[in-house]
């Protein structure tokens, strides 16, 4: 049952203040043997990868609650790695495939003239482009978390809506003094979700 959620590194909180947090069913386990009902109520759970609320029907035993965790959370896909996709293999050494590229003579001209020939420029190229996309998708889920904890946790606080268009603008300075004074666990987490929100990653601040 445990193994089916393992991956759910998720943080509880009861108001502002975090009660717990790690894997989903330890947090469940925790909060289910250590709050009342009324507190359970309030309770919110955050998926600490997405800062998406996680929704639990805290009803019956601690058994009973995973148990609709596992069915409702269950079949998600995994990484199989004898599931590749089969591509065909050029120089083995390298595992170079060959295929065509179109472009216009300038730019074959160009490639030429550059060190170690149009190959190699352009497999550096297509590296570049890769990271350089990487690194946009992990600030754009990043923010994306973040807005989304802010915006049900913080969404009543102190220069909220300056934090949220300094996030958006990748201004960390103005992000991290607009939220200096927010409730210490709510403030906290928000750093952790907006860790790679920016350009530098400064969490210094």
């Amino acid at each position: 049952m445990i193994n089916d959620l393992a991956h759910f590194y998720c943080t509880a909180f009861l108001g502002v203040r975090v009660v717990t947090r790690g894997l989903l069913p330890n947090v469940i386990s925790t909060v289910n043997d250590s709050l009342d009902d009324s507190d359970l109520k309030q309770l919110l759970i955050f998926d600490d990868s997405t800062g998406k609320q996680i929704d639990v029907d805290f009803r019956g035993t601690t058994d009973d609650v995973l148990k609709r965790l596992v069915e409702r959370f269950g079949g998600l896909p995994d990484t199989d790695v004898n599931h590749q996709p089969t591509r065909r293999v050029g120089r083995p050494k390298l595992g170079v495939v060959s295929g065509e590229v179109t472009l216009l003579p300038r730019h074959w001209e160009w490639l030429k003239s550059q060190p170690g020939g149009a190959s190699v420029t352009l497999r550096k190229l297509v590296d570049e482009a890769r990271r350089s996309g990487e690194k946009r998708s992990k600030v754009r889920e990043s923010q994306e978390a973040t807005y989304r904890f802010m915006t049900a946790m913080a969404g009543n606080f102190h220069q909220y809506e300056e934090a949220l268009r300094a996030l958006y603008a990748g201004d960390s300075e103005r992000f991290y003094e607009f939220t200096s004074d927010w409730e210490p666990d709510v403030r906290d987490y928000v750093k952790k979700l907006a860790d790679k929100s920016f350009p530098e990653g400064d969490m210094n601040q």
